[in-house]
């Protein structure tokens, strides 16, 4: 798949160009229905399936307060689409001239004069262009007016509730990972550098790497069933996300102790699979009871584990 920095670098006319357009954050089950049928009409017409996107976040520079934890950084975004089978991402430089742009301009100077767009591919709540005033009617209008042909997706329902990059926001927020899996078709992940601790783990017989994660969103305190992707190897873990209270360590931090694992992982980089939720985060009497806490959580996570396969 090929990848284009910048509207300025889209220098070749393409195939017949069908293109979707979007954030993607996530790349959740919704948007993966958006990949697929521009997939689809891109290759009856032996075309090219373009997913247009934005970096940063439109909200990043439009509105800063209300930008939310992102469920995916750039790289993973450009991987998960990859794997829906588009040919070509071009992914604007969203700044304020281009926020300022009328849903004109962009129809007519981007999808039309420089991606000769033949067909057009967006969500049910599509809108556009400065202040998102272009709507859908509107967009559709502009393909009559420019000769390409736009198609309406109806929104993604599972048991009645729309997938949206913000409902399966809340439910990482709450720690609800199952039915963030639901959502996403995967397993939320992270990736983290392991960083230096204060190797309390190891103190008591339980070595943790501690992650030092990119940013996006980490799951809502307590302890958790994972997977750590160590150097291709998927390897059963228990993670905790939280404050480490019985320590009163106050600082927010992932931990995670990878079961029958002992190779030094000190500067590299792990991707977490979040599976299951075992528990709350608690204030322990002593270490001991600490101790005995955890050996209950590892046999948990491996019956956890165990069960998903």
């Amino acid at each position: 798949m090929k990848i284009v920095q910048g509207t300025s670098n889209i220098l070749s006319s393409l195939p017949y160009p069908v293109i979707t357009i979007g954030n993607f954050d996530g790349v959740h089950k919704g948007h993966q229905v958006l990949f697929h049928k521009t997939c689809e009409i891109a290759k009856k017409n032996k075309g090219t399936a373009i997913a247009f996107t934005f970096d940063p976040h439109p909200l990043k520079i439009i509105a800063p307060e209300k930008f939310p934890p992102q469920l995916t950084t750039f790289q993973k975004k450009m991987a998960l689409i990859e794997t829906c089978g588009m040919d070509q991402v071009i992914c604007a430089n969203f700044d304020h001239s281009f926020a300022n742009q009328s849903p004109r301009d962009f129809a007519k100077n981007i999808l039309v004069d420089k991606i000769g767009v033949r067909e057009v591919v967006v969500g049910f709540d599509y809108a556009f262009g400065r202040g998102r005033e272009g709507t859908l009617d509107y967009l559709k209008t502009m393909g009559k007016e420019f000769n390409f042909i736009v198609h309406t997706v109806d929104p993604v329902k599972i048991n009645g509730h729309m997938i949206s990059s913000s409902s399966v926001r809340e439910m990482i927020e709450a720690g609800r990972v199952e039915s963030a899996k639901d959502f996403l078709g995967r397993n939320y992940s992270l990736i983290g550098e392991v960083i230096h601790g204060d190797k309390r783990g190891q103190s008591i017989g339980f070595p943790t790497a501690n992650l030092n994660v990119e940013e996006v969103l980490v799951p809502g305190t307590g302890v958790y069933a994972v997977y750590a992707l160590v150097n291709g190897q998927r390897k059963p873990a228990v993670a905790n996300v939280g404050f480490k209270p019985t320590f009163n360590s106050g600082a927010l931090g992932i931990e995670v102790h990878i079961l029958e694992f002992e190779e030094e992982l000190y500067g590299h980089k792990v991707e977490i699979e979040f599976i299951s939720r075992i528990r709350d985060e608690v204030k322990f009497p002593s270490v001991d009871a600490l101790v005995e806490q955890i050996q209950k959580d590892i046999q948990n996570a491996k019956q956890l584990l165990e069960d998903v396969h």
